[in-house]
Formats: structure tokens, sequence, C-alpha cells
């Protein structure tokens, strides 16, 4: 990986591209720490860590890397961005003239992102405006008395939709203009400058144990196996991520002029992980919903919206269940979409290609859509099990406050591999030799 990146640095475009996504993603961390106008910091921090215990809260912040805990521009984060992807992408099947639009080519993609922005600044002024709600409630917005208390919340509203839509943008740059996918970019950004507050947290359950053997010396054991199953759930994620199905495929022979081409045998590889991060990313925006609406709304203990509400925690068994569901529908999900069986059937009749046994056409469309759906249910309990496993282990030890999770391992492992796969293919293209050296 490190000889991919030094030798990417020898180019001139690829490194222009690597340092215009370096220059995003330290904008988007100096987005992440300017606060937003007439608010009193100083109650802010006071009400944040009174709050810090609360999971709904550290779940954000994962999401955001830390700029929601400071009510910053960037406080949204990437999550309305992803929220309006997946409504577009679901719609896009229901409705037919969106489904039109996808298949007019370049223009009709276009149409289709034009209606996704707007549908994310929807998203981020609603956010917005829930939180500005909760902010005002808790006693943090200053000069709310009056027709200036009016133009104080359309200034704080107005700023979180506009970082909604600036991160937006930065996405949309970093795939036009720079290295890897931009929503993963932002993500990874975030995640990563929350690793030292989660070690942080770490090294805290071991130095108790140190300091109070008697009652919690378990956290003793308990924190370094923390990091050797951080280490593992890497280990794994990388295996997995190479890992592949290849289903053998014969040319015939034929004759073109003086010469025969083909006769050769290969195979047709399907990746194990084909879907990459985007099921455990979509999942988990889909499940912070229900934790944004608890941390705004606040219902009374006892009643029905506060025991539903409280279902969906991150650490309960309800949560664990529904994100086990979701990963695995929106990795048959993106299976559906990248991989039409019957048109790889159809390519490779024409290429008087055949999978050994099989006749051309519908049974070998029929033998891949077999094929296709068990390597997905692999590909799918496989990041199902890497982002429960780090929820399951801090019900069971009680190490609670660890930000970090199997979603964020599977992002920041996910998206450093596919970087450097899009190097690697960059550099490829350019006939650079020596890259694997």
């Amino acid at each position: 990986m490190l000889n991919t990146i030094k030798n990417a640095w020898r180019i001139p475009d690829l490194r222009k591209k690597m340092l215009f996504t370096l220059f995003i993603i330290i904008a988007f961390r100096f987005g992440s720490v300017i606060p937003i106008p007439f608010l009193d910091m100083n109650s802010l921090q006071a009400l944040m860590e009174s709050a810090s215990a609360n999971t709904a809260l550290g779940y954000i912040n994962m999401l955001t890397g830390g700029a929601f805990q400071y009510a910053s521009l960037f406080a949204m984060g990437i999550t309305p961005y992803i929220n309006s992807s997946i409504i577009m992408q679901l719609l896009t099947i229901a409705i037919p003239a969106l489904e039109r639009l996808q298949k007019e080519g370049e223009e009709g993609r276009k149409k289709i992102a034009t209606i996704t922005r707007f549908v994310t600044v929807g998203l981020g002024l609603i956010q917005g405006v829930a939180y500005y709600i909760y902010l005002r409630s808790s006693g943090i917005v200053k000069y709310t008395a009056g027709a200036g208390g009016v133009f104080v919340g359309f200034v704080i509203v107005l700023a979180f939709t506009a970082g909604t839509a600036l991160i937006m943008w930065m996405g949309e740059q970093i795939n036009e203009k720079g290295i890897g996918n931009g929503i993963s970019m932002i993500l990874f950004a975030g995640i990563v400058a929350r690793l030292p507050v989660t070690f942080g947290s770490v090294w805290q359950y071991f130095k108790l144990g140190l300091d109070s053997p008697s009652t919690a010396g378990h956290f003793l054991v308990l924190a370094p196996l923390f990091i050797v199953l951080f280490l593992m759930v890497i280990w794994v994620i990388v295996f997995m991520n190479e890992a592949e199905r290849r289903i053998p495929v014969q040319y015939a022979k034929k004759v073109v002029g003086r010469k025969m081409y083909g006769g050769q045998s290969t195979f047709l590889p399907i990746k194990v992980a084909m879907s990459g991060v985007m099921p455990v990313i979509f999942a988990s925006a889909i499940l912070s919903i229900p934790q944004f609406v608890q941390f705004f709304a606040h219902p009374a203990e006892g009643t029905f919206w506060a025991s539903v509400l409280n279902a969906f925690q991150q650490t309960g068994w309800v949560y664990i269940i529904l994100y086990f569901l979701l990963i695995v529908m929106f990795a048959y999900f993106y299976m559906s979409v990248q991989y039409n069986p019957l048109e790889m059937a159809n390519n490779l009749r024409q290429s008087n290609g055949t999978i050994p046994g099989l006749r051309p056409g519908k049974p070998t469309a029929d033998f891949i859509a077999k094929i296709l759906s068990k390597v997905t249910l692999i590909g799918a309990l496989f990041l199902a099990f890497v982002a429960l496993i780090p929820i399951i282990f801090t019900n069971i030890t009680g190490m609670g406050g660890l930000s970090l999770g199997g979603t964020s391992v599977i992002i920041i492992v996910g998206v450093a591999l596919e970087t450097v796969k899009q190097l690697e293919s960059q550099m490829m293209m350019r006939h650079y030799k020596g890259f694997l050296d």
C-alpha cells in the first residue's frame, strides 16, 4: 500500500488528485470546528459533556467526525447526502420516469444528481431546524426574544443547511477531481479524527483497572482484548475484500482471415465484498434517524414513544437485528444494481464464451444468478458480522463510550483499500511500470 502511494506520488496527474483530495479533507476538518454564531459555547460544552454517555450522541458524533458535538458548520455531516442518495436510488427503481432518466446516459444521470442535491438540501434543512429547536430548548441559543430571536434562528438554521450543501459539494468535487469516492472519503476523515478519542477511552478503562483492581480489575484484560479484536477485524476485512468466486469460462475457437482466435480458458471473477462499505453506510444512516429523533424529542420516560425510541439505542437488540437485516438487504440491492445475470450471459454468448456444462442463454443466466445470490449472502453476512461484533462486545463487557465500532472499522479499511486500488488502476491506465515493485 505504501509503495503504491509512493509510486502514485511520482506521477504529476495523480499527485495533483491526491493533493486536491487532501485539501478537501483538511477543509472539511476546519469546517467541523468552526462554531455557528449566537451560541453560548460554555453552556454547549457543559451540555455535551453531561450527555457524552448517550449512545445516540456518540453515534452521531462518529458519523460527523465530532462536528455535531460542537454545533459547528458541518454538524449535520454527510448523512443528509447519504439518505438522499438512498431515497433516489430506491425511487429510480419504483418510478418509471426516473428509471428512464437513468437509462438516458450521462444527461439522465446529471438530472438525477440535480434532484439528489435538492433532496439533500431539504433533508439538511429539516435536521438543521430540529437541532436548532434542541439547542434553544436547552438554553444554548443567545438573543431568543422578539424579532431578534427570529433572525437568530434563521441564521443558525441557514448556517447548518449551508454546511450540508457545502459538504455535499466537497464530496462531489472529490469524485470529479480527486481520488476515491467523495462520501466515503469524508466519512473516512471524520472517523479517523475520532480515533484518538476512542483509544483514549480504552486507556482510561485500562487505567481504571490498574487503579481499582478489586472492583474494575477485569478491564485489565478487556481493554487489551478490545485492541486485539480491533486488529483481528482489520485482518478479516482485508481478507474478505480480496476474496472472490471465479466462474470458469471457455471461449470457442474462431477463424478470422488466416488467423485463429479464441480457444483459451479463463474465469469470470465475482468479488465476495462486491458492494464494498456502502451497505453498512446506508444501514447506519437509516438507523441514525430514530436516534436523532430521540436526541431532539426527549419523550417522557415510561411513555409508548419513549419505549419505541429506546429500543433503537445502538446497544439494543432491536437495533442489532434491524442493523443486520438492513445490511443484508442493501447488499442484495447493490448486487441487483451492479450485476445483471441475463446481460452477462448475453455478453458471453456474443463473445463465443460458455460456462462448461451449461448451454448459452437462460441456463447460463440462471447459473450466474444463483452464484451471485450465494456470494452476496456470504458478503452480507461478513459485513454484518464485522459491524455487530463491537456492539455485542460492548453489551457483554459494559465498556461504553467507545465511538469506534464495526461500522467505523469497515469504513476505514474499506475506503483505504478501495482508494489504493483506484490508484493502481489509474497507474495501469497510464502504462506505469513498476508500481508493484
